[in-house]
């Protein structure tokens, strides 16, 4: 028997997961907004540059995936690092599909037995596009590393207070150090620099690291500095000297803070990783430059000792330094990034 044509009632479409009807048009756009978040969030930080994510779009949600090839396995076994490099990219991605006026509900570790499943972008809306979002999108393009010393100009304390509203809001805290936690963080930074420096396996993974040219990853030496520069704190050694100038300067107006939590869990890495992105962004669009110090989190001894730093109260994640970037020099350039095609998977869309 011949089906009828279809008269009155719902507009043809699929069913999504909550037993809505969507139009084929809707889904078009929700599937592209969903690809383009995805590929919007490959501006994320990583450690390393490493961009250990992998995005997987499906006709009604977005799958955010970790790639056990690209997590630092003698300097972050427990993948630590992994989470919150990754969680700089869900948050990105959370960014633009708000900036493209997509509302979606956030589910982190959904699944316990796909551990590789961090985070699922699902039951979205469409709305007006969020401002704010678009602005921080414009951000995403524009943020890079600069690891060489600050200017002598001091971080107004307003914009100490915006960055850290904006971690907070993502269920982290900063605890900006003073005076004299900073020169404990200076001896243990050093230690932790020490330590891995005798460690064959991490100089090893370093250099890995290091030496990736044309890879899509990796830091190459036009974003490292050509020497160590002279400052309280003492920058990673990356075992080569860079191709990027250092010039005088040091690190007295820079600010120092340690991102924390109340846990020490793949959730609680996943969602610092988001605080970063966060304050990260939040610093960019106000002339802030942030480097992350996360060589005295890889070293368990010198974690314990930023965990004394915070009386015992909270787990640290990260130490960042916010300074103003010395205006006389260009910035270097953006470490490079694997194409959309290797980091976005549109299979179960096609």
């Amino acid at each position: 028997m011949r089906r009828q044509p279809r008269r009155g009632g719902a507009p043809c479409g699929t069913m999504s997961r909550d037993g809505k009807v969507v139009t084929m048009s809707q889904e078009g756009q929700l599937t592209t907004a969903l690809a383009e978040a995805a590929a919007t969030a490959g501006h994320a930080p990583s450690v390393h540059n490493t961009q250990p994510w992998r995005w997987r779009v499906l006709p009604d949600a977005l799958e955010l995936r970790s790639v056990a090839d690209r997590q630092l396995a003698a300097s972050d076994p427990d993948g630590r690092l992994l989470a919150i490099s990754c969680g700089t990219a869900l948050h990105h991605a959370r960014l633009a599909l708000a900036a493209e006026g997509w509302r979606a509900v956030v589910e982190r570790l959904p699944d316990p037995a796909d551990t590789e499943l961090l985070a699922r972008l699902t039951d979205l809306s469409h709305t007006t596009a969020d401002p704010d979002a678009m602005r921080m999108v414009q951000c995403m393009q524009v943020r890079h590393t600069d690891r060489r010393p600050v200017s002598d100009e001091p971080v107004p304390p307003t914009a100490i207070q915006e960055i850290t509203r904006a971690v907070s809001a993502e269920g982290c805290r900063l605890q900006i150090l003073d005076r004299d936690q900073v020169l404990e963080l200076a001896a243990t930074a050093g230690h932790a620099d020490t330590v891995e420096a005798e460690d064959t396996e991490m100089r090893t993974e370093l250099a890995y690291w290091t030496s990736r040219a044309g890879s899509g990853t990796g830091l190459p030496a036009e974003v490292l500095p050509e020497q160590p520069a002279q400052t309280t704190v003492p920058g990673r050694d990356f075992g080569r000297p860079g191709s990027l100038p250092v010039g005088p300067g040091h690190d007295q107006m820079a600010v120092y803070a340690m991102l924390h939590g109340d846990e020490d869990e793949r959730d609680s890495w996943l969602r610092a990783g988001e605080a970063l992105s966060a304050g990260w962004l939040t610093a960019t669009r106000l002339g802030v430059s942030v480097v992350p110090l996360s060589a005295v989190v890889e070293v368990p001894g010198t974690r314990q000792t930023l965990r004394q730093l915070l009386s015992g109260i909270g787990f640290p994640y990260l130490v960042l330094r916010l300074g103003i970037a010395d205006p006389t020099r260009s910035g270097p350039p953006h470490t490079p990034r694997l194409t959309t095609a290797q980091v976005v998977d549109t299979s179960a869309v096609r």
